[in-house]
């Protein structure tokens, strides 16, 4: 008979996660959101999950997108262009921000200067050294800041770190991650039509460049506003592997990567890097022409090995007689629900939130590390030398 998750604690002596706090009904949270293309749309679907929040200012620089926003909000919430003009509302707690990248830590520095608490999605910058700025701007203001690494909410990741870390697979020498994804074919169902786009303010900081909407719609995939797959992919298993092996900083890290069929972008569409930690290393792997077995870890120790993903985990046990994984536990849950519930819950709590600024800015600095080696064609070491 297969072990279920509940006999396989017990016998191990290890315990479960705690459960969350109730969240107060009274208790609602007025939510500002900056920048509603895709990603903000799960957010806020998560949001509706949770409840307990009303939608007062939506802001992007995309006219339709600000009219679809006010559709949701049934007309009751205000729309901006500029997103400093919803930063000035005085009747906003919080705001959530799915900017691209290169926004990202200016939106919150300036969010936390205005007293409001934040949802950042990740990666929270776009350079290793926007991370000192982002963490000092948050640790000053006292706010509370949710970085998007919705793992750390997701019940099952937590299970399986609990389990890692109380030895059920012995000692872990590597970690591989990987994430496949595939984007042949992903026609847009409509134009964007520069008439009705503010480019010169999306741009922001980046350098100044004519309008392409092959860089509106896939900014990941451009230097100046993200950084392909190493930060948008792998900085959520990074952060996964960084809670469960307590370090979050590695020492050296080498990549390779390359455009075998994007050619239009600037980031590779197939890479791979190794990053070696004080005890461990971890491998990534991965390309956007493929999607079959999608993404996850897998932590090798002496015992055993753990395979994680966002539909559960497995343990396999070496040299087991008998029935193999000796413990697997599913899940259908969206992490994106509960880390937003997380959120609203710190927000009314004011507790440290799951992913707090420095968890974020550890993933997000790994995966600058890789692109910085694989642009380099070297090895980088870290701390880098000034």
């Amino acid at each position: 008979m297969r072990t279920n998750r509940r006999s396989f604690l017990v016998a191990t002596g290890l315990t479960a996660l705690a459960a969350s706090k109730a969240v107060g009904a009274n208790d609602i949270i007025r939510l500002g959101v900056i920048g509603y293309g895709g990603r903000m749309h799960n957010i806020l679907d998560s949001a509706d999950k949770n409840g307990g929040f009303e939608l007062v200012a939506g802001c992007d620089v995309y006219e339709p997108r600000r009219d679809e926003f006010r559709t949701r909000s049934a007309d009751l919430a205000s729309t901006h262009l500029d997103y400093r003009e919803l930063l000035d509302k005085k009747d906003i707690d919080a705001v959530a921000i799915a900017s691209p990248d290169h926004w990202h830590v200016r939106m919150a520095c300036d969010a936390v200067a205005a007293g409001k608490d934040v949802y950042l999605e990740k990666p929270v910058t776009h350079t290793i050294e926007e991370g000192v700025t982002l963490i000092k701007a948050v640790r000053d203001s006292k706010r509370i800041v949710q970085c998007g690494m919705q793992q750390r909410s997701w019940p099952h990741f937590g299970d399986a770190v609990d389990l890692i870390q109380n030895g059920s697979i012995g000692r872990i020498t590597r970690v591989r991650t990987f994430w496949y994804q595939n984007y042949q074919g992903r026609a847009p169902k409509k134009h964007i039509d520069p008439q009705l786009l503010d480019w010169k303010r999306w741009l922001g900081g980046a350098p100044d460049q004519a309008f392409d909407e092959e860089k509106y719609r896939h900014w990941r995939w451009f230097w100046n506003f993200g950084g392909g797959a190493f930060t948008d992919l792998f900085t959520h298993w990074i952060d996964v592997v960084h809670w469960a092996m307590k370090d979050d900083a590695p020492k050296l890290t080498q990549a390779m990567g390359d455009k075998y069929f994007f050619d239009i972008w600037d980031c590779p569409d197939t890479v791979q890097s190794i990053s070696r930690y004080k005890d461990f290393e971890v491998g990534y792997e991965g390309t956007m022409v493929s999607s079959i077995d999608d993404g996850g870890l897998e932590f090798r120790g002496t015992l055993g090995t753990l395979k994680l993903d966002r539909g559960g985990f497995a343990i396999y046990r070496e040299q087991v007689k008998g029935e193999n994984p000796v413990l697997k536990e599913r899940s259908a849950e969206d992490g994106t629900i509960t880390h937003v519930g997380n959120f609203f819950d710190c927000v009314r709590s004011r507790k440290e939130p799951n992913a707090p600024v420095e968890t974020g800015v550890a993933a997000a600095r790994a995966g600058h590390l890789a692109n910085l080696a694989m642009r380099k064609s070297e090895k980088v070491v870290w701390p880098l030398k000034a």
